[in-house]
């Protein structure tokens, strides 16, 4: 969904996902309730030793205005909540590409994770102590508001409580949240990276059932969304992590193939069915004038008629809008980048001309891995 920028911190540029903009005016409503109004009255004037104006707080359009500022301030809290993160993160070095926040909270999205464990440690929990430390200068403001300042007091008093709430939830330890990144790095004190992410991610996916469970339960839309974040998100993140590994060491030139299947982009598609069945090959380089152009393979004729088949050439078919690569490039990188073109192979650039990497080359080197270890068969 679109994000909207709306400012620039240290350089890091806050969006606002439109699912917030949609959500924060439900929020606003939910919080001037009446039951969520009386429950909170109660607990910040036990916080300021004296009672709260009930009366008040929900006469009118006051309800209207305590929800609005209280959405406002939690998310606000949780922009500083994500800064926290980003500070502690650019304390290492690391870039900060951007802050989104959206209906589940925030997020902010780093150009790489450090794999050191006591970096991701301190990082991840960067955030939850700028929620406590948020939540005591609310704690702390509310002393120094005027007692008949009852909008004031319940919105502050509101925010010291759901910044610590928040703290306390983001150390769930449902990988990849805050505590889930948390014990990642404790788990890779003493175990590999890869390994440590595969435990973590268990336990974040049992989380994603509990909240799921819950969720039907209590018939919470929110706790189910986030259940299937979280179930997407550790899920998605242990795959990365271990492809990374498995790639580990490799460029993308180690992984292309020779362009030894080669054929003219003027051939006939005719001739390039029998060459698929002669070769044993569904896929082929293209060639036009001795440079590489392109790829073909079985997928991109199965739906032509035999005349089609007749007249049309290889080079009608094949497909060159692919990614050029580097051959120096990682082959975790050179895999992202397949991802982000959606592309089924890129021609990779060396100093011993233009080969092609496919997602099956990616497939058979991870393999390969897997069956000799990382002893670099290559």
């Amino acid at each position: 969904m679109r994000n909207y920028r709306i400012t620039t911190v240290w350089g890091i540029p806050i969006q606002v996902n439109i699912s917030l903009l949609v959500f924060l005016p439900v929020l606003a409503w939910l919080i001037g309730s009446g039951a969520q109004i009386e429950l909170y009255a109660g607990i910040v004037g036990s916080l300021v030793g004296a009672e709260l104006d009930l009366a008040r707080l929900q006469a009118g359009a006051t309800p209207w205005l305590v929800g609005t500022l209280a959405a406002v301030g939690l998310f606000v809290s949780v922009t500083l909540h994500e800064l926290g993160h980003a500070w502690a993160a650019m304390r290492y070095d690391l870039e900060v590409e951007s802050i989104t926040l959206w209906i589940l909270g925030g997020l902010a999205s780093f150009k790489e994770m450090p794999r050191e464990w006591n970096r991701e440690f301190w990082i991840a929990v960067a955030g939850p102590i700028t929620s406590i430390l948020v939540g005591v200068v609310c704690y702390a403001g509310l002393f120094a508001l005027p007692s008949g300042a009852t909008v004031s007091l319940f919105v502050v008093g509101w925010l010291s409580v759901t910044n610590l709430i928040l703290a306390g939830f983001n150390m769930l330890p449902a990988f990849p949240m805050d505590g889930g990144r948390v014990l990642r790095a404790l788990l890779a004190r003493n175990r590999p990276y890869a390994s440590a992410t595969r435990i973590a991610a268990r336990i974040g996916t049992l989380f994603a059932v509990l909240f799921a469970v819950f969720g039907v339960l209590s018939f919470s839309p929110i706790l189910l969304l986030l259940a299937l974040f979280i179930y997407a998100a550790a899920t998605g993140e242990s795959r990365t992590v271990a492809l990374s590994d498995l790639l580990e060491g490799l460029t993308v030139g180690d992984v292309a193939r020779p362009s030894t299947l080669t054929i003219d982009a003027t051939e006939s598609v005719e001739d390039l069915v029998d060459r698929m069945f002669a070769d044993r090959s569904t896929e082929f380089t293209v060639t036009q004038g001795g440079e590489v152009v392109g790829v073909v393979t079985v997928a991109d004729f199965r739906e032509l008629s035999q005349a089609e088949r007749e007249h049309d050439t290889v080079g009608d078919l094949m497909e060159t809008d692919l990614p050029r690569l580097d051959a120096g490039m990682s082959a975790f990188d050179a895999l992202v980048e397949l991802d982000t073109a959606r592309a089924s192979a890129a021609l990779v650039e060396g100093p011993d001309g233009v080969h092609v990497v496919s997602r099956e080359d990616f497939s058979s080197a991870m393999e390969m891995r897997r069956l000799v270890g990382t002893g670099d068969p290559f």
